[in-house]
């Protein structure tokens, strides 16, 4: 079993930015595989960016050169920088793990999950 605990949202103006902390506790040999989800209301969960045990990234799209996702493993703390941030990226910030994936942004992947945190992004 693996906890997730995510920190650091809030509400910011466009273009202002926001930490995001997500701490494991637990068997954290199976959070080889770690990412961040989001979910607006209404809508579908989507991945946002992953990482995994060997430093390999992927973002979505649509978050590509404004998120930066970043792990410190003697915290075993996994963090999402947000800067440029838009009134579109308003949702729920979820973080997630597993030992292993072949399709990182997938929300169907990962059996650990955190309970989130609201980013709200004004106008």
């Amino acid at each position: 079993q693996v906890q997730l605990v995510e920190s650091g949202g809030g509400a910011v103006q466009s273009g202002g930015s926001l930490r995001l902390s997500c701490a494991a506790s637990g068997d954290t040999d199976h959070s080889a595989y770690m990412a961040w989800f989001r979910q607006a209301p209404g809508k579908e969960r989507e991945g946002v960016a992953s990482i995994d045990s060997d430093g390999s990234i992927v973002y979505a799209d649509s978050v590509k050169g404004r998120f930066t996702i970043s792990q410190d493993n003697t915290k075993n703390t996994l963090y999402l920088q947000m800067n440029s941030l838009k009134p579109e990226d308003t949702a729920m910030y979820y973080c997630a793990a597993d030992s292993y994936t072949d399709m990182p942004l997938s929300n169907i992947e990962y059996r650990y999950w955190g309970q989130g945190t609201q980013v709200t992004v004004s106008s």
